[in-house]
């Protein structure tokens, strides 16, 4: 589970959708948008379907018609090289159309979405470009002095209901309160692929944290389903072969060890309370 690479992009692109959801009608999202027939793609772009639309949410206040988004993962970081990169990708995508100024350069935007601040980034553009970033708060920064606006997003840092699962992507959630309120949160809206999708990523990339926590609520049912799969059938197959009551109590034992919640274990065995917390206490011994 933890040495399996984690692929950050698609889940960023649903908690994008997610934070923007009550815009979406008015937008057009186009993930890993293909430049040229040659392999640049930029990460994703969003087309402003409706001009005099403004977009309520914060980090997309500044989206006028062609919006470049360039996200880097957790574990990443924002480089020089990576702005002129992108700010490159915003020049080709311009210039590669049928018609001249097919896209008008005054409706583009670039965003810039990572979880460490890029020092070094920002003195070099304030040093050689002249652009200077200016906080405006909750993990907002816009890029001052170019032609093509900029915003510059720390996903940690970023606020508000809409933003919430764009900022839970991360690799250092802590088990408690801040495990079960994504839990709780994941709950409302399990019947959604994007959350489903930001969910698995963030179970994945926070496994050791999840392990501590394990309160098998549905959405790690759902996660921890193949392991509670396997413990129902030692147990199940235990009965068979040692006598009905042995296996019930390894099917116990086997849930107990998977995390699964009491009264799924009730369910399964038909075991008291009581007769699963001696099994527990015997597991601890």
């Amino acid at each position: 589970m933890t040495k399996r690479k984690l692929q950050w992009h698609p889940g960023f692109c649903a908690a994008l959708r997610i934070a923007m959801q009550d815009q979406m009608e008015y937008l057009e999202m186009q993930e890993e948008h293909l430049l040229s027939k040659k392999p640049l793609q930029m990460d994703v772009l969003i087309i402003k379907k409706v001009r005099d639309i403004a977009i309520q949410n914060r980090i997309g206040r500044m989206f006028r018609t062609y919006n470049i988004i360039e996200y880097k993962s957790p574990d990443d970081y924002l480089s020089i090289n990576d702005f002129y990169k992108v700010y490159g990708y915003a020049c080709i995508y311009q210039s590669d159309t049928d018609r001249v100024n097919e896209v008008d350069p005054k409706e583009l935007t670039i965003t810039f979405v990572c979880s460490h601040y890029p020092q070094r980034l920002l003195r070099h553009l304030k040093d050689a470009r002249g652009i200077s970033a200016e906080y405006q708060g909750d993990g907002i920064y816009y890029l001052k002095g170019d032609p093509i606006p900029m915003q510059l997003l720390i996903a940690p840092k970023l606020a508000g209901t809409e933003n919430y699962w764009l900022r839970s992507m991360r690799t250092d959630l802590r088990a408690g309160q801040e495990i079960q309120t994504l839990m709780a949160e994941y709950e409302k809206h399990r019947k959604s692929q994007d959350y489903a999708a930001v969910m698995d990523l963030i179970t994945r990339a926070n496994w050791e944290q999840m392990e501590v926590e394990k309160k098998m609520c549905d959405a790690l049912k759902e996660l921890f389903a193949e392991e509670l799969k396997e413990a129902d059938s030692r147990g199940r197959t235990e009965g068979r072969t040692e006598g009905r009551a042995e296996g019930q109590r390894e099917m116990v034992r086997a849930f107990l060890k998977a995390g699964a919640d009491l009264n799924m274990i009730r369910e399964a065995s038909g075991f008291s309370e009581e007769q699963i917390e001696r099994i527990r206490k015997d597991i601890k011994e």
